[in-house]
């Protein structure tokens, strides 16, 4: 070996691959045939080298919106109506001041569905503050719901959210409803359970404290409403209901409570509960608020449920 070069120092010719026959840029193996030794990339996208290399993105993967769920009401009323496709379905909403919404009747018109909807609730000052605060209520009728203008047979589902609660003679008003279905129809019904806390401390608070209260769990709208809180407005008074008038409960769910987290509630309001349900023996459970059912008029009236 001469003196001027060393075995490790040789210098290749200009645009030629090194001589240990590292990989050219076409992806060609070396001059040896044994694979090219793999070169790391850096995250900025040059090779360890110092070579730039050409970032190939992925194309966009498409992204799907998870419809929410729909709640227990505007569920059965999907189902009812998707059996009866081409039919005119005619809802009424009773006690709309209070009724979360109109059960997706946009919703239904979208899917081919022809619906009608009809909202009635009671004249109370409180009542008629709410409804004209809201443009959706704009065609609610109000006045004493015992003498409703309500045909009997005419509405494929009624909706009733809080409303026998807050009015008087509520039995006799549900018998108006109930004669406004159709056999076959549907009776969404939403209760505040006066046999719970929550019931009892609505009727025992004093007024400055239920409006507090109201403040707080449903602010800038206006209320407290009535606390009538009727026999009916229970979870034995509904069965016994349905039981002598022949309706079939196809569903029933508490709503309220530690499971739903108390809606917003105060804290001092779910300690007075707690000691409520404590000093009750556990007959005001403070487990749950409201209960709603979803109710079949059979068409038969003379069905029962075996």
């Amino acid at each position: 070996m001469s003196a001027g070069r060393q075995a490790t120092g040789r210098r290749a010719a200009p645009g030629s691959e090194a001589a240990t026959g590292s990989q050219t840029a076409t992806g060609s193996q070396t001059a040896t045939g044994r694979p090219p030794t793999a070169v790391p990339i850096q995250a900025s996208g040059v090779q360890a080298g110092g070579r730039l290399r050409t970032l190939v993105s992925q194309p966009p993967t498409s992204v799907t919106t998870a419809q929410p769920e729909p709640d227990l009401f505007t569920r059965s009323a999907q189902q009812y109506a998707a059996g009866r496709f081409g039919r005119q379905i005619a809802v009424l909403l009773a006690g709309a001041a209070t009724a979360p919404g109109d059960l997706g009747a946009d919703r239904l018109r979208a899917d081919g569905v022809d619906v009608t909807v009809s909202l009635i609730d009671d004249g109370e000052p409180v009542t008629r503050s709410a409804v004209a605060g809201q443009a959706r209520l704009r065609e609610c009728v109000l006045g004493d719901l015992r003498a409703a203008a309500l045909p009997p047979r005419s509405f494929d589902i009624v909706q009733c959210v809080r409303l026998l609660d807050r009015i008087s003679h509520a039995e006799l008003v549900l018998d108006r409803l109930v004669a406004a279905i159709k056999p076959g129809g549907l009776l969404l019904l939403q209760i505040s359970d006066r046999d719970c806390a929550a019931g009892f401390l609505d009727r025992a608070l004093p007024a400055l404290s239920r409006r507090l209260l109201w403040s707080k769990r449903h602010p800038g709208k206006p209320g407290p409403y009535p606390a009538m809180y009727e026999p009916l407005t229970s979870v034995r008074g509904v069965q016994d209901y349905a039981r002598l008038r022949g309706l079939v409960i196809a569903e029933r769910r508490s709503q309220g409570g530690p499971a739903s987290g108390h809606g917003g509630a105060p804290r001092w309001y779910l300690a007075v509960q707690r000691l409520v349900t404590r000093l009750s023996r556990g007959r005001l459970t403070n487990a749950h608020e409201e209960m709603l059912y979803v109710m079949r008029k059979p068409e038969n009236r003379f069905a029962r449920l075996l």
